[in-house]
């Protein structure tokens, strides 16, 4: 198998980074995106009963999606311990990327290399507005925190703003992010070669069974997030420009819990 070596800057331990083949690849794509499907489609009608009011379905696709999320940190750090033989917070940052960016060929880490932020923001941003396939209304969260069912719900609401939150987080930080970016992009290159971003790109947008109707948009988004993380060396790019979006959820979430 092909690795790649890399140091911690704290300990020097070399860490070794394996890289895959399309098959493994494709495997860990299905850990991430199967269950997701599932809980999406097949948990939540269960869960549901479990629930009463309007809000019953959005209540149950929180849950069983949040579910599915921290399935992905499991799986994430179970393939680096089997992988690394350690979780030491030295180990994970190199083997998942998770440092500053590196620009290619100054070679200057964080600072204003962080100024890349900006117009991977704003690309984002505008990509929200392309058009989007037919959804089901019952199942956007965006319709519901505008509905007056949902703005009910949530005044006062902490702990569901907790549960939302860290459906948020898992979804950005810990879940897709880790899994695509932290995980995957390092080891596509042995079997995609340069190409490897745009491979974690379709596969990232295929990966949303659980929303199909998004996954054109998707597949850009994956573009905007894996390019810059694969040239900047750094997972933590792609957290930072996917997370906007939770940022401003939240906020939002936040003025509904406090009105």
């Amino acid at each position: 198998m092909v690795t790649t070596e890399y140091r911690t800057t704290a300990t020097r331990t070399p860490v070794q980074i394996p890289q895959y083949t399309a098959a493994t690849v494709v495997g860990i794509w299905a850990l991430a995106a199967l269950p997701m499907a599932a809980m999406a489609w097949l948990v939540t009608p269960l869960v549901e009963d479990r629930f009463d009011g309007p809000t019953a379905l959005i209540r149950a696709l929180v849950v069983s999606l949040t579910a599915g999320l921290v399935w992905q940190f499991v799986v994430v750090l179970a393939i680096v311990r089997r992988e690394q033989g350690s979780l030491q917070w030295s180990v994970l940052r190199e083997a998942l990327w998770l440092r500053a960016p590196e620009h290619p060929r100054s070679g200057r880490r964080g600072g204003r290399v962080w100024l890349i932020m900006v117009p991977l923001v704003l690309a984002v941003a505008a990509k929200e507005m392309l058009p989007s396939f037919p959804s089901p209304d019952s199942r956007d969260l965006g319709l519901f925190l505008d509905s007056d069912a949902g703005q009910g719900f949530l005044s006062g609401n902490w702990g569901w703003f907790a549960v939302i939150v860290t459906m948020f987080v898992f979804n950005t930080v810990l879940g897709e992010e880790l899994l695509f970016r932290g995980l995957l992009l390092p080891r596509m290159q042995g079997a995609f070669g340069r190409w490897d971003w745009a491979a974690n790109a379709v596969l990232f947008g295929l990966y949303h069974l659980h929303v199909p109707w998004s996954m054109h948009k998707n597949v850009l988004s994956g573009f905007l997030y894996a390019y810059p993380t694969r040239r900047y060396r750094s997972a933590l790019v792609g957290i930072a420009v996917h997370s906007v979006q939770s940022v401003i959820f939240t906020i939002l979430l936040l003025a509904l819990v406090l009105k």
